[in-house]
């Protein structure tokens, strides 16, 4: 199994130090380290890395407008590091993403679990929005077909079945998916554009300007 790959954002270079050997010693990659929010952000975009580990009070950028570009770039989840248990950085911190915070003095016996619960969490957290983006998706394209098979039963005077057979064979010969062709077919519905790049194939003709034979 790969280690996790981690990238530190502390301005303090001893606290930075200690943080980096306790997650060496658990086998956690240190992949970049930096002392500011900005360079925080850069690192982070570079490395894309499994976690980030920030302060929240660093010189440039703090480390909560650096977590909301990363968070709103989706480029790493953010486990934040704090001073204080203060329930308006909990409240920010909550609004631009944070995955997790930690509370100082860091020990390993605090920064470990934390850092193992804020990444199983964010794969849990990107796993749910990759199914609902997949699942919005879905739905997207089902609402396309649907109304490229009206058009194509209005203009072309084809039943539902042989609208749909259409938009199919259209996806197989342009080799594109079946909701990139109706939404084409929407797109350019009325227009000389659209019975021309509709009717032609590599197999030629596929006729869905003519009405269907008897």
């Amino acid at each position: 199994m790969k280690p996790f790959r981690i990238v530190l954002a502390e301005d303090e270079p001893i606290t930075r130090m200690n943080i980096k050997e306790m997650l060496q010693e658990e086998n956690f990659l240190v992949v970049g380290e930096c002392g500011d929010g900005v360079s925080a952000v850069n690192v982070a975009k570079a490395f894309s890395p499994d976690l980030v580990i920030m302060d929240v009070k660093m010189p440039c950028m703090s480390g909560l407008e650096a977590a909301k570009l990363l968070y709103e770039d989706k480029v790493a989840p953010v486990l934040l590091l704090t001073a204080f248990s203060d329930e308006e950085i909990v409240s920010k911190a909550e609004a631009v993403g944070i995955i997790g915070f930690l509370v100082k003095p860091i020990t390993k016996y605090n920064l470990i679990p934390a850092v193992r619960v804020a990444i199983s969490r964010y794969k849990e957290f990107d796993m749910l929005r990759s199914d609902l983006c997949d699942l919005n998706e879905a739905l997207r394209t089902r609402k396309l077909i649907e109304k490229a098979k009206g058009l194509l039963q209005q203009k072309c005077l084809l039943s539902e079945e042989q609208a749909y057979k259409k938009i199919k064979l259209i996806s197989k010969t342009q080799q594109k998916s079946m909701g990139d062709v109706a939404e084409a077919i929407i797109l350019s519905s009325g227009s000389a554009k659209y019975s021309k790049g509709l009717r032609s194939t590599k197999n030629g003709s596929t006729g869905i300007d003519k009405k269907p034979q008897e």
